[in-house]
């Protein structure tokens, strides 16, 4: 889906210009994206299958919900959409535990010049797992993993290539409030 969103300065602030999603990536402008890690007590973590009609990193598994913040959105409304929409937990912003703001700059190998402020979250995942929803445009599977997968060191494991000390730095957010 091609949405409106807020173009920000490489130093993340807002611009007052905005563009579609496509003309952004195209373009390298930066944007503002939301990361939402959602967890368990049983030191689990959700992640999600990419859908394979993704244009980066078809069918590898992710954080449990990411997407864009769409022009005039607040961070945390965005946050609450997408959780929603991937899938189908309906959260509110009090949920919300906002453990940091990153840039990320990647030129993937099919032209897309992804420059983005991802504003990562925790939620502890209260609901039954069968209550999930995925959304089947998006998303090609859910699953609860041990946090282990985090540490990287399953090199089987299909997950989208990230730095290990960002997947490092949600394992021991988690683990900080699971102790």
């Amino acid at each position: 889906m091609d949405e409106l969103i807020d173009i920000l300065s490489p130093e993340g602030k807002f611009t007052g210009k905005t563009a579609l999603k496509s003309v952004a990536h195209k373009n390298g402008y930066y944007h503002a994206t939301i990361h939402v890690w959602l967890y368990t007590k049983q030191s689990e973590v959700l992640m999600q299958q990419r859908g394979f009609n993704k244009k980066t990193y078809p069918g590898l598994w992710d954080v449990s919900v990411a997407g864009h913040i769409h022009a005039s959105e607040t961070v945390e409304q965005g946050a609450i959409r997408e959780v929603e929409e991937e899938v189908g937990l309906k959260i509110t912003e009090e949920d919300l535990y906002k453990i940091s703001i990153r840039k990320g700059e990647r030129k993937h190998p099919n032209g897309i010049q992804d420059n983005e402020f991802y504003h990562v979250f925790l939620i502890e995942l209260k609901t039954d797992f069968s209550q999930l929803k995925k959304q089947d445009e998006e998303v090609a599977g859910i699953a609860l993993f041990d946090l282990e997968i985090l540490k990287g060191t399953n090199e089987n494991f299909p997950m989208v290539p990230n730095t290990s000390e960002y997947f490092q730095f949600i394992s021991s957010s988690i683990q900080a409030i699971l102790s």
